[in-house]
């Protein structure tokens, strides 16, 4: 693999950490122009790119290298909040995951990041950058018709509506705004659990409200879950919950340790949907590293959800959606341009 930083500290702090698995092997570039060099010596198979680098930057680096012959690339940037939305044009050029490291102590933090660097590393190493969606601007005024023949008797009369659960992970952001560009206004409320850093879900989510027909918002502890809303976890410290109060759904954001290494977990996320709402809720397992939400989504399988996993061919990585369908726990697997389609079907019973 190919660690392109100009910062050496950066540069040596990262090699230590890589090399110190067996697996990995490691060469590095100070900028662009020296890391075109080091790949055609030897084509890596991850690189690992700055964002503020002298000569070139790296969103213009990354775009050129994907246009070119692309590899997965994994950001590592120290922009947090005034860079979110180049971290997101990363991420949309072809990008399949991002590190971030603070402005101060830099070499400590990556150190006691180590684990999950190179567990990043090694899911970025198994992408399929070909499943990536091509970019089109959406009609914000999308009639069901759309995208679902309009059901028999009125879906709307529900005294208790149906609630929607997504998890995903590496390769999530461009799936989800896949699935999201294409859902009417009038959709299902939904709550989503995307594995994203602390105060980087604030910025996802306005990107998708301003392309999608439904209000996309990072969610607040509180908030209610309805038709029309979609609700993306915050990133980073806290887990993201299910509730029922009355007749309605509402999402809880509590503190919480790792589960299944993560925070929030799309685990926490569908076992509250199995306990709270049962056979009201659909679950959806899309693209991502590890076993986050396979567990969970069985669980909301057993309470009577409908279950839905991505494909393998269509998931940046195939690792969340193919161990919750090797425990049984997916009514049905599709590939990522029927998703929408399927889970408005399924909240049309």
């Amino acid at each position: 693999m190919l660690v392109i930083d100009d910062s050496a500290s950066v540069r040596q702090a990262m090699t230590a950490i890589l090399t110190a698995d067996p697996e990995l092997e490691v060469t590095t570039a100070s900028d662009p122009f020296v890391a075109a060099r080091r790949i055609q010596e030897s084509l890596p198979d991850v690189i690992t790119l700055d964002v503020e680098m002298p000569r070139m930057d790296g969103l213009t680096f990354l775009r050129k290298l994907m246009a070119q012959r692309p590899i997965p690339v994994v950001m590592c940037s120290s922009l947090v909040e005034e860079g979110s939305e180049t971290l997101l044009q990363a991420l949309e050029a072809g990008a399949v995951d991002v590190i971030l490291k603070p402005r101060i102590g830099v070499v400590e933090h990556l150190a006691d990041a180590h684990v999950q660097i190179r567990e990043t590393i090694k899911g970025a190493a198994r992408a399929k950058l070909s499943a990536r969606t091509p970019r089109e601007m959406p009609s914000r005024k999308l009639s069901a018709d759309a995208v679902l023949p309009p059901p028999g008797g009125n879906a709307m009369s529900r005294t208790t509506e149906m609630v929607v659960c997504v998890g995903a992970s590496t390769g999530g952001t461009e799936a989800l705004r896949a699935v999201m560009e294409v859902l009417p206004a009038n959709a299902p409320g939904m709550v989503v659990v995307q594995h994203m850093p602390e105060r980087f879900t604030r910025a996802f989510a306005q990107r998708l409200d301003a392309l999608c027909a439904v209000d996309v918002r990072e969610a607040a502890d509180g908030d209610t879950v309805m038709r029309g809303r979609v609700l993306i976890a915050p990133g980073g410290l806290r887990h993201t919950l299910l509730e029922r109060h009355g007749a309605r759904y509402v999402v809880a954001v509590r503190d919480g340790p790792l589960v299944a290494r993560h925070r929030p977990s799309v685990d926490v996320l569908f076992r509250s949907a199995a306990r709270n709402a049962g056979a009201n809720a659909v679950g959806v397992i899309m693209t991502g590293m590890g076993d986050d939400g396979a567990r969970g989504l069985l669980e909301m399988k057993q309470a009577g959800a409908r279950t839905i996993a991505q494909d393998e061919a269509t998931s940046v990585v195939f690792g969340m959606p193919k161990e919750a369908i090797a425990r049984g726990a997916a009514d049905r697997v599709v590939p990522l341009g029927r998703i929408a389609r399927e889970l408005l079907q399924a909240t049309a019973r």
